[in-house]
């Protein structure tokens, strides 16, 4: 080992406190990387049962081919056979609504529900519902009912049991296969599970199998375990791609803790700018001192990534029974010793990726050096010739692939669109900006920092030195500052974007489902007379309206328009609908409003004229409201009565809208159960549950966001980390300052309160970089996805992210601030 080296690691044993802070990020980092292999290991492990509909003790599955009660008898047969389960399902329409009927064996090894109130079916028209069915169709314990199959005689039936099936969708039912034979109207089946003796010759069976089945439309016979793992990674691949997106972040956050540590690394080495120069003057070559400085940060690569691996393994542990302590039960993650492995492996390559510019850098120092002190060697201003021009020529570059992009930006409903493509580009686009900031940093932060300390250096000394503190060293300050505005970007893009895309579908929610029931006919034919007089009168049901509609309209030069008259003074959700040019309660006879994208096709505004035509007539109309997206319940032009009855639209309403008269699940199953008493004298109506796919888009839309913002906020915690161990690093390195400092005057909280002011404007001066280049970039990916988003701005939102951000990285000073104001003058002034 050489002198160098040696003399390098007796002073990392010396200050282990430096050790820590230096490879804090790199600890985090290391910590979230190995987290998420074991919680994708939790992930599959928990789930793989739930994912395979297929029990565990299925030996043997006959399926996707002709089967029929015959070889359901024959395979019972067979020696070596234990037991079978046929799975197949009728559909039939009932006085309650549409139910799917399926089959199981209601008990044993091959069931796969379970029975929680009264029986299984075992004779004909006895059948047995889900507790969801019970709210939504009214069909309890004991209920009778009608199937109407599509074909043939109605079949009653009875419920006799209520059960918890693998999935409730609300309409299913269980029955014998004699009552789902008899609906059906046939014997063919879709699928029989097989189970073997305990003793028998799985091989010789499963040929026995293949032999009786042997023909032209012969089914597949497939091993269960099989079965099971296809239909587990079939349903797995979601969970898989989930964690492709979840690897992508962690890549982010891998790469801001390279930031982080390259910055601390040379902070380290600035402020250590005199024992390096002595270490020249005395003979060290920089060759050696590079080296001993890049050994150095593998060492802390390799203790941070060690213990981040145990932090993450005892954390990923102790979640299982934690969560069990609350009846949720998930499986253990085990010991990934290879992914361990590979962790730290990563952690020191990270460092060593950190290390290289900072310590070839600081092994330049000259011996001269030596004789200045660490105050006058720790900070470096500005930017040299070379990394201003790169700076300037990757924004140069970022400008130009967004302003291509631009240009190509889709039209409305333009068909044959990239979007893949066009979202790689502003991705690129979006990169090659950030690399320039990282270039341009630390002249950026000057005028960011110009308008943000102005009230401070107007606040007393306290806040002049703090704005000094940072100022005097922007490249640190930008080092830092560019993490933070990392995270602000990526929590902005998915805030701006996030809020875009869900006043898209708020617009698509209302204009598809604008109340939470809907009634049509088959092929638009007219309602029963008095049908909705019925329906307003039924407590359980508010705010009931009728409407026509007719298809194949011709609107300017639209040919396929479809044309509804829904008032919405009648259905109030459909005032939240977007209006780009005026307003839908302007529509009155010769008014109409028109879909967004149909007015950009035609070149349409208010109060220009359009024609449309039906069957023969036409009517010619003014146009009162351009709307952002689709008008009401998929159509394209909204008309007035009137306008409608002249196109030859029979006056009779072709559907019925209603919303339940009290909120929550048990309201709607109350509203839904109401509105199919109405109905049930007609069996040809269809009743949809509208709000159904409203809380479908709202809740898949919310789980979106929350994901994206738990794995931006990976990001966004190594950003407040690298915020917390500059600054404690700075107290370390700032002793004698600080000393001085306390020793002319200063009070304990002044300093205090300089140092968490310092840790404050590293989030303030972050956050507006993160905000100027993240919002225009999140409008620039909404339009580039094609979707025909509106570009939103959620401001409370994003002052909300910018105050909590800024008050963050004021909290990470906070403990190092404390220990400075500590230390008394005396000792701090005798500090090296």
């Amino acid at each position: 080992m050489s002198v160098v080296l040696r003399t390098q690691l007796t002073g990392v044993a010396k200050r282990p406190a430096r050790l820590l802070l230096t490879g804090m990020a790199v600890l985090v980092a290391s910590f979230v990387v190995y987290a998420t292999v074991l919680a994708q290991q939790i992930t599959e492990r928990s789930v793989l049962n739930g994912l395979s509909g297929t029990p565990e003790t299925v030996d043997l599955v006959v399926q996707n081919g002709e089967i029929t009660t015959g070889d359901l008898t024959a395979i019972g047969r067979l020696p070596g056979v234990t037991e079978t389960a046929v799975r197949t399902e009728a559909y039939a329409r009932t006085p309650a609504g549409d139910l799917i009927i399926a089959t199981d064996p209601g008990s044993g090894p091959l069931s796969t529900v379970k029975v929680t109130e009264g029986r299984f079916p075992a004779a004909a028209g006895e059948i047995a519902v889900t507790p969801r069915t019970v709210e939504r169709m009214g069909l309890g314990l004991g209920s009778t009912t009608t199937a109407q199959p599509g074909e043939g005689k109605a079949v009653p039936l009875t419920v006799v049991g209520v059960l918890e099936p693998r999935d409730d969708i609300g309409f299913l039912a269980y029955a014998p296969l004699s009552t789902v034979v008899q609906i059906n109207g046939f014997d063919q089946l879709n699928r029989i599970d097989v189970r073997f003796d305990g003793g028998a010759d799985a091989e010789a069976v499963r040929e026995k199998v293949v032999a009786q089945l042997a023909g032209e439309a012969a089914p597949e016979v497939a091993g269960g375990a099989e079965v099971r793992l296809s239909e587990a990674r079939e349903a797995a691949a979601e969970i898989d791609q989930l964690f492709i997106v979840v690897r992508v972040f962690v890549a982010v956050a891998v790469a801001a803790a390279v930031l982080i540590a390259a910055s601390t690394f040379r902070i380290v080495f600035a402020q250590r700018m005199r024992q390096l120069a002595l270490l020249r003057a005395v003979g060290a070559g920089r060759g050696a001192l590079a080296r001993a400085l890049a050994a150095e940060g593998a060492l802390t690569g390799l203790v941070a990534g060690v213990t981040g691996v145990l932090a993450a393994l005892a954390v990923g542990h102790l979640i299982p029974p934690l969560l069990s302590a609350f009846g949720v039960e998930v499986s253990r993650p085990g010991f990934p010793l290879v992914q361990a492995v590979g962790t730290v492996l990563l952690a020191v390559l990270i460092t060593i990726v950190a290390v290289l510019a900072p310590a070839l850098s600081a092994a330049r120092v000259a011996p001269l050096e030596a004789l200045r002190s660490a105050a006058t060697t720790g900070a470096r201003r500005g930017v040299g010739l070379l990394r201003a021009i790169t700076g300037l020529l990757l924004a140069a570059a970022a400008a130009g692939i967004a302003a291509l992009v631009t240009i190509n930006l889709p039209g409305p409903r333009e068909q044959d669109y990239d979007a893949e493509t066009m979202m790689l580009a502003v991705v690129g686009s979006g990169l090659l900006a950030y690399l320039a900031l990282i270039a341009l940093g630390p002249v950026l932060v000057r005028p960011v920092l110009a308008i943000a300390g102005w009230p401070l250096r107007r606040s007393g000394p306290v806040g002049r030195l703090a704005v000094g503190g940072v100022g005097g060293s922007s490249r640190r300050a930008a080092a830092v500052s560019v993490v933070v505005a990392l995270g602000v970007t990526l929590i902005a893009g998915v805030l701006v974007g996030g809020d875009s895309i869900r006043v898209l579908s708020e617009r698509e929610t209302v204009a598809a489902a604008p109340t939470d029931f809907e009634v049509r006919g088959p092929d638009g034919s007219t309602l029963p007379a008095g049908l909705a007089e019925r329906a307003a009168q039924n407590a359980d049901l508010s705010r009931v309206a009728t409407y026509r509609w007719i298809d194949g309209a011709q609107v300017g030069t639209f040919t396929a328009a479809v044309a509804t008259d829904v008032s919405a003074k009648a259905v109030p959700r459909l005032a939240d609908l977007d209006t780009s040019a005026g307003a839908l309660t302007d529509v009155a006879p010769g008014k109409a409003a028109i879909a967004g994208y149909l007015a950009e096709t035609d070149g349409l505004a208010v109060g220009d004229p359009v024609t449309v035509k039906a069957d023969g007539k036409e009517v010619r109309v003014t146009v009162a409201a351009v709307l952002g997206g689709d008008a009401p319940l998929h159509s394209q032009i909204l008309l007035d009565p009137a306008d409608l009855t002249a196109l030859g639209v029979a006056a009779a309403p072709t559907g019925m809208l209603a919303d339940a008269a009290q909120p929550g699940e048990d309201g709607r199953a109350k509203g839904l159960r109401a509105l199919r008493t109405v109905v049930a004298a007609q069996p040809d109506l269809g009743v949809n549950v509208l709000a159904d796919q409203r809380d479908q888009i709202t809740e898949a839309l919310g789980v979106l966001m929350a994901i994206a913002l738990a794995l931006i906020g990976l990001t966004v915690l190594i950003a407040i980390v690298g915020v917390g161990s500059t600054t404690a690093l700075s107290v370390v390195e700032r002793v004698r300052e600080s000393g001085l400092l306390r020793a002319v005057g200063m009070s304990r909280g002044g300093l205090h309160g300089m140092l968490t002011t310092e840790s404050a404007l590293y989030g303030v001066i972050g956050a507006v970089l993160g905000l100027l280049l993240g919002v225009p970039y999140a409008w620039l990916a909404v339009s580039a996805i094609g979707l025909e988003a509106p570009l939103t701005l959620p401001g409370w939102q994003l002052a909300a992210v910018f105050g909590i951000l800024v008050a963050l990285t004021a909290l990470a000073g906070v403990m190092p601030a404390r220990r400075a104001a500590r230390v008394s003058p005396v000792t701090a002034l005798g500090a090296d």
